[in-house]
């Protein structure tokens, strides 16, 4: 039997419990890619050339939409259709298929990226890591419940950190703040899951290690 995380086990205070449950809310794995795209629209503008803001606009609703709602949907879809016990996907077996819809629109998210010309590059590596990501995580599924909040998180910060390798710049402020989000959110899977510390290190893992392969081979 799957051993269980020490502070899960506990009865965690509700002062605690609330903020844990609104990271975890607001820092879903899923909004992810549209939130590591706003930082690129607002950090690198330069790298957006000929684009009104209305088009940055509609290109940030079209990367929620493809990598945020419809994902959510086939999820509720699944839910509703008797598929799933939870549309909180507690299960191993429950993640399953929404692992696979998700690989299907990362991938999608890559092949798209490689004939971008108004966007930044580092889009393509960006997107081939978290569909390196998806893919790991739905293989080491098959043993152990891998925390996708994790290896979301984990993800965004590899990706900022290679970043700052990739247009030179200094973004130290950045990376702290990444940093620190990943902590608080990792924390909170603690504390509000019953995620084990192999599997929150794990997704933690994945999300980075995905983020630095795919660099070196696409860029």
């Amino acid at each position: 039997m799957q051993e269980e995380s020490v502070i899960s086990q506990q009865k965690t205070p509700f002062f605690l419990r609330a903020p844990a449950q609104l990271l975890s809310y607001f820092f879903h794995p899923l909004f992810i890619p549209t939130y590591v795209f706003i930082f690129l629209v607002y950090q690198f503008p330069f790298d957006f050339p000929g684009i009104t803001v209305w088009q940055l606009e509609m290109k940030i609703f079209s990367i929620f939409w493809l990598t945020a709602f419809f994902p959510a949907f086939a999820v509720f879809l699944l839910w509703r259709l008797k598929f799933s016990e939870s549309i909180f996907l507690r299960t191993q077996k429950e993640r399953i298929i929404p692992y696979v819809i998700v690989m299907f629109f990362y991938w999608w998210m890559y092949f798209l990226s490689r004939n971008f010309t108004d966007q930044p590059a580092v889009l393509k590596f960006f997107y081939m890591g978290i569909f390196m990501a998806t893919v790991f995580g739905l293989i080491l599924n098959n043993y152990y419940k891998i925390s996708l909040h994790a290896m979301g998180v984990g993800g965004a910060m590899g990706a900022i950190i290679l970043f700052a390798f990739y247009y030179q710049a200094s973004l130290g402020i950045s990376i702290s703040i990444a940093t620190l989000i990943t902590g608080l959110v990792c924390t909170s899977r603690f504390l509000v899951s019953d995620h084990t510390k192999k599997e929150v290190y794990a997704g933690l893992f994945v999300g980075i290690g995905c983020q630095v392969i795919s660099y070196f081979f696409i860029m």
